[in-house]
């Protein structure tokens, strides 16, 4: 359970992230080496839902070269090499896609390459916001309408927290220029 933010600017994307983690046992944890955010080759990404899926591609994956050509459209890039090799990684280490949903979305991620975000969901379909404003986890949809309301990004984490037990500060921001 989780709150990521994600906000692409002109010059930058910028993705912030609780600290809270929860086990399937109810159990709660922060420590800090349990981060959220992790840089992957030329990707900046935030996972929320499963672990499992999350701790495989935040430390096991090691997405494609991102080359010139692909600077040119990283949503293509995303598309055609990205994910069909996150794909692989994932089912390489026992990641089942197969597997009925629990209760609803099982993970999601966002991802920023060549400054641009993007918003990754669970059967790995690449989706780009018209707004430039992304949210995700079980917080997300406070965070979300905060900034909508037009709260500065920290502030709006600040709600989430306020909102939902699952979310919880230290808050971490990393962010990727363009």
């Amino acid at each position: 359970m989780t709150t990521i933010i994600g906000i692409e600017y002109d010059d930058k994307s910028v993705i912030i992230a609780d600290s809270r983690v929860t086990g399937d046992d109810g159990r709660i944890y922060s420590h800090p080496i349990m981060r959220k955010i992790a840089q992957r080759g030329a990707i900046l990404m935030a996972g929320a839902g499963e672990v499992g899926p999350c701790d495989i591609a935040q430390n096991i994956w090691m997405p494609p070269t991102f080359g010139a050509k692909d600077a040119k459209d990283p949503y293509r890039y995303l598309v055609t090499k990205a994910m069909p090799s996150l794909r692989k990684c994932l089912t390489d280490n026992g990641y089942n896609f197969e597997e009925d949903k629990k209760d609803g979305t099982r993970f999601q991620f966002l991802m920023a390459v060549g400054g641009e975000l993007f918003d990754i969901d669970e059967e790995l379909t690449v989706i780009k916001s018209n707004d430039n404003l992304y949210a995700i986890g079980s917080g997300g949809a406070y965070a979300l309408g905060a900034l909508y309301a037009g709260a500065e990004p920290m502030k709006a984490m600040e709600i989430a927290a306020q909102l939902s037990v699952y979310t919880f500060p230290p808050f971490y921001v990393e962010e990727q220029k363009k």
